[in-house]
């Protein structure tokens, strides 16, 4: 069989499962489970595949037999939900790590050190890439494990707190694969054949190993059935002063990804966190503290494809001077809650504030968003983080209040303003939240919204 069916896995509920595996040509391959029962023959290569009708939930462990001329049990299987999370090393930073770190300065966001110990729940069931071994056919079938003990603690932080929490609010088995590599860039989760695709890098040489984990870490999971992605990368190519050619990466990526499991399936990613490039010295690129809100902008821009969200975390670094920052359980729960509000049709708040639009009425800018609930502020610096421009470009501090659910910014220094930013520093501080979830950062005047093109 391959690594990814096995033993303690769970099987992605009301779709067709793929069941595949390696055997003699021309072998007869028989595969029961869950009442089914599926018969096929192997190919000139050995090679066999066959499709089981789309299954129930069952947090009730059952046991797939698969027959040929010898015979495998698969035990302990659940069927539930199944997410892949990917990217680099803030998504790959495992649960151990929760045990050593030194106790977060925000107290209201908890801190879960003793996770792992905890972790008692049969129900959550994780699946680790191993990059050398995904593609080899497996011969002891226990490449899944029930999430706790040393499993766990090898296992993505981010990965285990947005299956916790997908677990207990919906009460059904969740399986989650993580595969992800510390340092990677974008391109290397790329196939070369999608970047060919995309109009955008048709006449440029595309850098930093394009297909090299796609290969081996992505494309075997393919025919394994998800619900969905989580993306938490961008660090390697912020340090490269990335913007636009970000947004069309990310948004091939997403086609590529789409494409390979033949289903538009949702994408939710992560905003990376705030953190001091601008200190840092590098020989390809002159780095400033415009470099993490540019590149910001570029990951927002991949919102405007269907079915994609992401989670701010401007307020999640205790430090600046962290490329790491804890606080990955808030990062796996933002992601949860955007999960279960747009996957999974959940009446909860699922976003902060997101800008909607801009209105301009001397001196004032006026400013509407999404997901901002209705308030009426009584002072007219409520709000932190504002800066306002004239036609000059030169940004101030500006006062900021809500009116209904729009915000009125204006400044003494600026009679006739052209443009607002709102948060736009690599250590940001702005407050405005709504739903308990930060606003993520803009500017008025953001001129990647003509240039990227999502079709």
């Amino acid at each position: 069989m391959p690594q990814i069916l096995s033993s303690n896995m769970v099987l992605q509920r009301e779709k067709p499962i793929n069941v595949w595996g390696f055997a003699s040509p021309d072998e007869k391959v028989e595969v029961n489970f869950a009442g089914q029962t599926k018969q096929t023959l192997t190919d000139k290569n050995g090679n066999w595949s066959l499709l089981l009708s789309p299954l129930k939930t069952s947090a009730q462990p059952q046991t797939m037999t698969i027959s040929g001329t010898n015979k495998i049990e698969l035990t302990n299987i659940l069927v539930g939900e199944v997410w892949l999370c990917s990217g680099q090393s803030n998504m790959e930073y495992q649960m151990r790590k929760l045990a050593k770190i030194t106790k977060p300065k925000n107290e209201k966001l908890g801190f879960p050190a003793d996770a792992v110990e905890r972790a008692k729940n049969q129900q959550i069931r994780i699946f680790l890439v191993n990059r050398k071994q995904l593609a080899k056919p497996d011969s002891i079938h226990k490449s899944w494990a029930v999430a706790e003990d040393s499993a766990l603690r090898a296992f993505s932080a981010v990965g285990y707190f947005f299956a916790k929490e997908i677990q207990e609010k919906l009460g059904i088995p969740v399986g989650m694969i993580s595969s992800a590599v510390s340092g990677s860039a974008i391109e290397p989760w790329i196939s070369p054949e999608a970047f060919a695709q995309e109009a955008y890098f048709k006449n440029q040489k595309v850098r930093n190993d394009p297909g090299k984990f796609y290969t081996p870490m992505i494309e075997p999971l393919t025919k394994f059935k998800v619900r969905g992605f989580l993306w938490y990368q961008g660090e390697t190519n912020c340090f490269l002063n990335e913007t636009i050619s970000y947004s069309y990466k990310l948004k091939t990526l997403i086609n590529l990804w789409r494409k390979a499991w033949g289903e538009q399936l949702p994408f939710y990613y992560v905003q990376i966190a705030p953190y001091d490039y601008s200190k840092q010295k590098s020989d390809k690129v002159v780095l400033t503290p415009d470099t993490e809100p540019n590149f910001w902008e570029a990951q927002q821009q991949v919102l405007r494809l269907h079915n994609t969200g992401m989670i701010a975390t401007s307020d999640l670094n205790d430090n600046g001077a962290d490329l790491h920052p804890t606080y990955k359980w808030e990062v796996g729960r933002r992601l949860a809650i955007l999960a279960l509000g747009r996957t999974y049709n959940q009446k909860i708040e699922y976003s902060g504030p997101v800008l909607k639009k801009k209105r301009i009425y001397m001196p004032y800018v006026v400013l509407s968003f999404d997901h901002l609930k209705y308030f009426v502020s009584r002072n007219s610096d409520q709000f932190t983080g504002f800066e306002i421009a004239g036609k000059d470009g030169k940004f101030v501090k500006a006062l900021a209040f809500q009116k209904g659910t729009d915000i009125i910014v204006s400044s003494k220094e600026i009679p006739n303003p052209k443009t607002v930013r709102y948060n736009w520093t690599e250590n940001p501080t702005g407050n405005l939240y709504s739903n308990g979830l930060p606003a993520l950062p803009f500017r008025t005047d953001n001129p990647l919204t003509s240039q990227f093109k999502t079709n």
